[in-house]
């Protein structure tokens, strides 16, 4: 009888720490972002302005449009992996940050 008992445990123990890994981004954002994220349209703004760039400047500087990123802040597209990765790279931030 105890057999049964250890194996929903387990279960239950990996449940969590699954749920935690896939929250821990979320936890460890610094409280500066955190507090212009209400603010914000999309966490990618909020990111953007969390660094004090203007949408041109980032679209410069990771070589895309200023209208595919403010495109891509809207949800409106969704960028190629290496354009997400340059924009993480440009801002400063985790790739996981970015693509969500």
């Amino acid at each position: 009888m105890d057999e049964p008992q250890i194996i929903i445990r387990t279960q239950d123990a990996e449940d969590v720490a699954i749920y935690d890994a896939r929250k821990a981004p979320l936890a460890t954002l610094p409280a500066d972002l955190s507090a212009i994220i209400p603010a914000s349209d999309s966490f990618l703004q909020a990111l953007r302005k969390w660094r004090g760039k203007t949408q041109v400047a980032v679209a410069e500087a990771v070589g895309i449009q200023q209208g595919y990123l403010s495109d891509l802040e809207s949800g409106r597209r969704h960028g190629a992996p290496d354009t997400l990765e340059r924009l993480a790279r440009v801002l400063d931030v985790p790739l996981d940050w970015i693509a969500r």
